[in-house]
């Protein structure tokens, strides 16, 4: 695995699923680590599981404050920072005739909006210690269209992958990297309550059809913790600007028709 040591990390939405698999991965690669999310029980427990070189910090990313406050924890306490992984996000149910305001801006406050007023938070550390940074922006492959279902979720990961583009052109010169894991249908805690909810089986992921999933499962978690890592790392240096489709067959040109 890629080498942290040195390097401190914020992964937002690391209370279970991806955000806790990466942040585990980032602390074994030698880094300074602080999860975040809502639940502070949970991430309490979380960074006493990591031990040391692991701090934690509740905050709702709904919030506009929230995300400085994110990273200042970092800094006040490790002295630093040098990567962020904006992995958290909501993803409601709702399609163009159910959509309402107030969910679409609850939607894109978290998944955009946050993840843009964290980088803004961090940047000024990057730039201050003179060091650089590397930004990992967790999207989805529904950025590309989507599913019917999750329509204003498609839209702001849509948004999300612009941003990467458009600050890691920007950003380029000053040795600050924003790349995006679009990550394709991965199994969590989360995902498994929203496929029970919707009426399906609790061994619903081992019925997965194989154009979906052709390895024979779909996507866990800890698939997707190391390519974050290696993102972050010096190991992909000088990439930037990119998204790295993570999953298991290819997005564009696929063809399954009569298969």
């Amino acid at each position: 695995m890629a080498d942290l040591s040195n390097k401190t990390v914020v992964v937002t939405g690391s209370t279970s699923g991806i955000g806790w698999s990466i942040a585990r991965a980032v602390h074994a690669a030698g880094a300074n680590v602080v999860v975040h999310g809502s639940r502070a029980a949970i991430l309490e427990a979380h960074a006493a599981e990591l031990g040391a070189r692991a701090t934690w910090i509740a905050a709702d990313l709904s919030d506009p404050e929230s995300p400085a406050r994110i990273i200042d924890k970092a800094v006040e306490t490790f002295g630093g920072i040098h990567g962020l992984v904006n992995n958290a996000g909501i993803f409601p149910r709702n399609n163009i005739d159910t959509l309402e305001p107030e969910e679409f801006d609850r939607i894109f406050a978290v998944n955009a909006r946050a993840p843009v007023l964290l980088i803004q938070a961090a940047i000024k550390h990057f730039r201050s210690q003179g060091t650089g940074g590397s930004v990992v922006n967790i999207g989805s492959i529904n950025a590309h269209c989507g599913q019917t279902d999750i329509l204003a979720y498609s839209m702001s990961k849509g948004a999300l992958l612009t941003m990467t583009r458009n600050l890691g052109d920007a950003l380029g010169p000053e040795n600050i990297r924003v790349n995006q894991l679009n990550v394709g249908w991965t199994f969590t805690e989360t995902e498994h309550q929203i496929q029970l909810k919707e009426g399906h089986p609790e061994d619903w992921h081992t019925k997965v059809p194989s154009v979906f999933a052709p390895s024979g499962s779909i996507l866990k978690a800890e698939h997707i913790a190391p390519h974050a890592v290696f993102w972050l790392s010096d190991d992909s240096w000088p990439i930037n600007g990119q998204a790295y489709e993570v999953e298991q067959y290819p997005l564009i040109g696929r063809n399954k028709i009569g298969s």
